[in-house]
């Protein structure tokens, strides 16, 4: 996917984006690909792949969520910052929270903010069920991208969420893992009002699971990491 492309497709997710835009992904991207070449970020890093797989890819969460009306997202193990940095960019009145437990990538990041100048992105280098646990009820929006299986990752994250929030997973295929899911996605207040089904301009299947909170999540959720991996053998 191409520049050009990438801005025509986005316009089928009614996104329009200027050419300040424009700008800020072309330095994300070279930055990506210099800071890769000593640290090991992603495995993509082709300029036509990152736009379609990283950059485009990040932006389908719009299918499930009008973001223009949101005020708090958190990215639970966002990596080199997908989606949560790219949404940040294209939604500037976003407050956007990148979460990971490996130290490099928020080094990254924040050096990539700084090069970008924007101001609505916080970076936060903790264990995300450690995070979890003391942030509760926190945000309009929680999603994660590329991220564990359906059942762990919800535990991890549903209780970041406020009470009639979202919390939106970006997923390939899912068929098997969100049946696991779906009894801890009721036990801790959760209720899938969506699953939107697509594929990628060349092909890769996806799909963005839409989990509202409807009440807060018992006291004892998160649980420790070594408990909920436990549950899962």
């Amino acid at each position: 996917m191409n520049k050009e492309e990438f801005v025509n497709k986005l316009k089928d997710l009614n996104i329009e984006i200027n050419d300040d835009i424009l700008n800020k992904l072309d330095i994300y991207y070279n930055f990506l690909v210099e800071y890769n070449s000593h640290t090991n970020l992603t495995s993509i890093t082709d300029e036509d792949d990152v736009y379609l797989k990283h950059f485009y890819d990040s932006l389908t969460i719009v299918k499930s969520i009008d973001l223009s009306t949101v005020e708090s997202l958190i990215d639970v193990g966002t990596g080199a910052g997908f989606p949560g940095m790219v949404l940040a960019i294209v939604y500037p009145n976003l407050k956007v929270t990148l979460l990971d437990s490996n130290n490099k990538r928020i080094n990254f990041l924040n050096e990539l903010k700084d090069k970008l100048g924007i101001t609505n992105v916080t970076t936060i280098h903790d264990r995300s069920e450690i995070y979890s646990k003391n942030h509760k009820d926190m945000y309009d929006i929680v999603t994660a991208r590329a991220v564990k299986n359906m059942k762990e990752l919800t535990e991890l994250c549903l209780p970041l969420v406020k009470v009639n929030g979202y919390f939106i997973p970006l997923k390939g295929i899912i068929e098997d893992e969100l049946d696991n899911a779906k009894d801890i996605i009721t036990k801790i207040n959760g209720n899938i009002e969506d699953i939107i089904s697509f594929e990628l301009p060349n092909g890769d299947k996806r799909n963005i699971i839409k989990i509202k909170k409807i009440d807060k999540c018992p006291d004892k959720y998160p649980r420790e990491y070594k408990e909920i991996v436990k549950d899962n053998k």
